[in-house]
């Protein structure tokens, strides 16, 4: 008897289970990462921030793209990567990564 599709589906392959995992993990923070940092221009434009809460904001988010450089290299993924197909909807991430 052939098996359900939904069953070879959803199975996992051991050997990359740990790299899609963290390509998940990292999407979701690559999204995140760029919703702060739009958020953050915004409160700039606006003048909501002082001269230090724009360095430090500025800074961590700096930080925050090099450790996901250094994690995607790790893991051997590339920023088109993290960028999920959501059919009609377009990409999840700008195309321009």
């Amino acid at each position: 008897m052939p098996e359900n599709p939904v069953h070879q589906r959803l199975q996992a392959d051991p050997d990359t289970v740990e790299r899609d995992l963290i390509k998940l993990v990292l999407t979701i923070v690559e999204l995140l990462r760029q919703l702060m940092e739009r958020t953050a221009i915004h409160r700039v434009d606006q003048g909501d921030l002082s001269e230090e809460q724009e360095e430090r904001i500025g800074m961590t988010l700096m930080v925050l793209q090099e450790r996901m450089e250094e994690l995607c290299e790790r893991y051997d993924l590339t920023p088109n990567d993290l960028n999920l197909d959501l059919g009609p909807l377009g990409s999840l991430l700008p195309r321009d990564l």
